[in-house]
């Protein structure tokens, strides 16, 4: 490193004596030998891309490398070569497998209930909207993470974003980990009523729960990506037939074969509306459809959709991320196909009186609702443990990061790893049972932190990337392509917002409804199965 500050003391004579009569040129290295170009750029396949802050000074991170000429992601994968466990070894094809198990899940089975309330026609569109909305914003995730390849997860984003504040890096951390930890507790919650269904209601409830969340935990256990691809595949896989068989059921069954269909119009008795008549397949939304309704069944398909939370975890895990356009490209082509069809065909033969979320209960022969609810249990299990592996990653690395206890088998290692996922398990076992008004709560969760992962974070990623590359007017300098991009990214950044408030708005209102009917007992053995001999 002295060899640099002579070169630059040197120079600074010279230009001072006027024996060369030209500016001195910029320091390759900092006073402290680190390459000052590495600092402000990332090279990608070749290409010099400009980042938004420099590299935090860690074990691991790109501040540690000297070359700025070496492609950023190559050079940390070599930094693990000698590691006994190798934590970016993804491929894109694991990559698009964790992926399709993420989106490829139960939540499918809802799309027939929200076509229901929105129109077949606007359901259908807004699908293929909603699904465009999160390819563009996960390609920016993506090329956020090509420009500062030390992000192990959404919070390095979060404080990136936000001129590397503490506050914001804190605040994302704790919508991380709650977000992540109530999607645990809802698959707990669905394993214990599929159990209820499959054995009617063999145990205590809370039993069903502790199992689940115990098998779940053991499920976790792998500490890469790269392992529980294997698992992810098999999820997608069952997903995948299960939701085929039920569109296929519910064709078989005809819509007279349809769970409570009744020949005799829908009619008023005692006060009561009883559903019946041929189904009715609603083109659009009837008149009387009311706002609340209405966005609520667009929520559902949105909520489906959101999952960029998780995209920096797995693009840190990726051997080359490059490739990661690949994988998110085809993944959500496949997602677009098998939602808009799933949600088509069944709705189709079950119509809006005789719908119900999830579908499996609008199939009126109970074999046919069984056999095809029962492909759902490797995803039932798998995607709660893929969003613990994520949040225990994110605990782990920031206890261990630069000691032998991340990259080599350690006690001390696997042992924490272990009792972080019991831990977030527990917790996940707690919420499923203490929080009588689940859905709802959920639903609340989604509205406040989707709205960021989502929506929120990406816009403002993108404005700050293109502020860095062309400066602070660069919507004026670009063109049409500018000012495209400008506003298509505040109406993302707007459209966060209103998730934020109209739709916690409406989470509110059914946490609101649900007290006024009576709140339900906490830790109860009670029956909470939904896949009786009445389809209901």
């Amino acid at each position: 490193m002295s060899i640099f500050r002579e070169k630059k003391e040197k120079r600074t004579e010279d230009a001072s004596s006027g024996s060369r009569n030209i500016s001195p040129k910029p320091e390759k290295y900092d006073a402290e030998g680190h390459d000052v170009e590495r600092r402000t750029s990332t090279t990608v396949q070749g290409q010099k891309w400009k980042r938004i802050c420099p590299p935090e000074r860690r074990a691991g991170s790109v501040a540690g490398i000297e070359d700025s000429s070496s492609d950023t992601a190559d050079r940390l994968v070599e930094m693990e070569a000698d590691n006994a466990i190798k934590y970016r070894t993804c491929s894109w094809y694991k990559t698009a497998a964790l992926l399709f198990s993420e989106y490829i899940c139960l939540a499918i089975m809802s799309f027939p209930y929200s076509y229901s309330v929105l129109g077949l026609v606007p359901g259908l569109i807004l699908t293929v909207v909603q699904a465009a909305f999160v390819l563009y914003t996960s390609l920016i995730v993506w090329e956020f993470c090509l420009r500062h390849p030390e992000v192990r997860d959404v919070t390095d984003i979060g404080k990136m974003l936000f001129w590397n504040s503490n506050i914001a890096y804190w605040f994302t951390a704790v919508m991380f980990i709650l977000n992540n930890t109530f999607i645990q507790a809802l698959h707990v919650l669905v394993i214990t009523r599929y159990l209820n269904t499959m054995t009617q209601h063999g145990l205590c409830t809370v039993d069903f729960a502790v199992i689940g969340a115990i098998v779940c935990f053991v499920c976790s256990l792998p500490r890469t990506f790269n392992a529980l691809s294997h698992g992810a595949w098999i999820s997608a896989v069952f997903t995948f037939i299960s939701v085929i068989l039920a569109a296929a059921f519910a064709g078989a069954e005809g819509k007279h074969g349809t769970a409570g269909y009744n020949p005799v119009p829908t009619h008023t008795e005692n006060g009561v509306t009883i559903a019946g008549g041929e189904p009715l397949v609603l083109v659009i939304p009837l008149a009387s459809t009311p706002f609340y309704s209405g966005l609520n069944a667009f929520l559902n398909i949105a909520y489906t959709f959101i999952g960029q939370i998780t995209l920096p975890s797995f693009i840190a895990e990726m051997k080359n991320p490059y490739d990661f356009k690949k994988a998110v490209t085809i993944v959500t082509i496949a997602e677009i196909i098998v939602f808009s069809l799933v949600g088509g065909i069944i709705y189709g033969y079950t119509g809006t009186q005789y719908n119900t979320a999830p579908a499996f209960g609008s199939l009126g022969n109970l074999v046919y609702r069984k056999v095809s609810f029962s492909f759902m249990i490797p995803t039932l299990i798998f995607l709660g443990v893929l969003y613990a592996a994520v949040s225990a990653r994110f605990v782990f690395f920031r206890i261990f990061e630069g000691t032998r206890h991340k990259s080599e088998h350690t006690i001390i290692g696997w042992a924490s790893w272990a009792g972080i996922l019991a831990g977030l398990w527990l917790l996940a076992f707690v919420i499923a049972e203490v929080i009588p008004f689940f859905s709802e709560l959920l639903s609340l969760m989604s509205s406040l932190f989707d709205s960021f992962f989502g929506w929120i974070f990406w816009g403002t990623a993108y404005l700050r990337m293109r502020r860095v590359d062309y400066g602070p007017n660069f919507y004026k300098v670009r063109g049409f392509k500018g000012w495209f991009g400008f506003l298509l990214n505040w109406f993302i950044l707007l459209t966060g917002f209103f998730f934020l408030t109209v739709g916690t708005y409406a989470s509110v209102q059914s946490i609101i409804d649900d007290f006024e009917v009576g709140v339900k007992s906490v830790f109860t053995c009670a029956n909470n199965g939904f896949l009786d001999s009445t389809g209901y």
